[in-house]
């Protein structure tokens, strides 16, 4: 069963386009497939590849990425120094004049009395208006405990956005970073049960902490299209691996182009893919 949390956060009037957008009834080409434009990072916290906070120089590569939707991954809010304790997803969005829903892995007591909470997760911008959202568990290995072992958690984030009047489900995820697959592939299968349970298009961005030919990810194809870039995205500096995904439902929705973003805002570079939606 899915956890739903605080998620949704509507930062600036940029959350009427969706329904601005919406072409009145009998319009011509209201049949015609729908453009969204979609990208995932992994933000490193806020850090780019030097190690420093810089939300100016991630703000300004997400703007040039000029996406309708971004999934972001490593979201730091109140978290540490590290990220000066901001928020980091309602930063981003206040400057990229974009909704936001924050899904958060870990939820920890704030270090000092009245101070908010401290988390650290997944995030997903939006130009359209975020009509739900929702915070699923799926297995996980803690990096905040002992001796940890595998155990539902949440930090599965899940919205539905409106583009044009198209409802589209979006997912973003950040799996097991470590060389054992076994968590991965516990994930993978959380993930597709998770999935299988909405209907219509849907898009899952994230960092997979493996290449596209990984055994562990290999379910996920059966269902799910690669939108492949071409190009790796880690290490940022001179990558090597292609761990960061766009994919989408094969039924509804159908990728025109896709590509590497060259930066080194973060320790990962982001992936960018056009889209087009079936009414």
């Amino acid at each position: 069963m899915s956890l739903r949390r605080r998620t949704v956060e509507v930062l600036i009037a940029a959350g009427l386009l969706g329904v601005a957008a919406v072409p009145p009834a009998g319009a011509a080409g209201q049949g015609r497939p729908v453009p969204l434009r979609v990208a995932t990072y992994n933000i490193h916290a806020g850090a780019g590849m030097d190690n420093v906070f810089d939300l100016d120089r991630q703000a300004a590569q997400l703007r040039a990425l000029d996406a309708d939707v971004i999934g972001l991954q490593e979201v730091d809010v109140h978290w540490d120094t590290r990220s000066q304790w901001r928020d980091v997803a309602a930063d981003l969005a206040e400057r990229l004049d974009m909704q936001v829903s924050f899904a958060p892995i870990y939820s920890l007591d704030p270090t000092a009395p009245g101070a908010p909470r401290r988390e650290y997760g997944v995030a997903v911008l939006s130009r359209y208006r975020i009509v739900s959202a929702e915070n699923h568990e799926i297995t996980r290995l803690s990096t905040q405990v002992p001796d940890p072992v595998p155990a539902p958690a949440p930090g599965f984030g899940e919205v539905v956005v409106r583009v044009k009047g198209v409802p589209v489900h979006v997912y973003v995820t950040h799996l097991d970073y470590r060389s054992d697959p076994s968590v991965r592939m516990a994930q993978v299968a959380d993930t597709r049960r998770i999935m299988a349970e909405d209907r219509g298009r849907k898009v899952l961005l994230g960092d997979f902490n493996a290449e596209p030919g990984a055994p562990e990810l290999a379910p996920l194809w059966n269902e799910l299209a690669d939108a492949n870039p071409g190009a790796p995205t880690f290490p940022a500096l001179d990558p090597v691996k292609r761990i960061d995904f766009v994919a989408v439902s094969k039924d509804g929705v159908r990728v025109r182009d896709a590509a590497v973003a060259e930066t080194l805002a973060s320790d990962h570079r982001p992936v960018v893919a056009d889209l087009l939606l079936r009414r």
